[in-house]
């Protein structure tokens, strides 16, 4: 199988197409190599995903027919990703929003407007 296919059947991505441009972006490796999406994925194989800036480390354990369902993902991969890969993000980072103070409600117009103006900057 594909490994575009493979990781768009276990729900990794959304669609064959996202996972085809992120191997083609190098967030995709087999071992330490990156890959095409065409590469086929054999039983054994050790895939990594870098997926919100950190690399999630695959095992293959079985080949899927086609999509699955979250509950069954786990039969066909084993999650291999060490626990300090998840150390060094910050999480709150990752979202866009600006930071308000608890309990301060909601922003005013021009709270509103200073917000917009920061980030067209950005």
């Amino acid at each position: 199988m594909r490994i575009d296919q493979y990781l768009w059947c276990l729900r990794y991505y959304k669609s064959r197409n996202q996972a085809s441009l992120a191997c083609k972006q190098g967030h995709i490796r087999l071992g330490d190599q990156i890959v095409k999406p065409s590469r086929e994925v054999l039983i054994g194989d050790t895939i990594g995903v870098r997926k919100n800036q950190i690399w999630h480390k695959l095992l293959v354990m079985d080949i899927p027919k086609s999509r699955l369902g979250a509950k069954l993902v786990d039969i066909y991969r084993q999650n291999i990703t060490p626990k300090d890969a998840f150390d060094h993000v910050n999480f709150q980072s990752l979202s866009k929003g600006q930071e308000r103070e608890k309990g301060s409600g909601r922003p005013t117009k021009k709270d509103r407007r200073e917000m917009d103006n920061y980030f067209e900057d950005s």
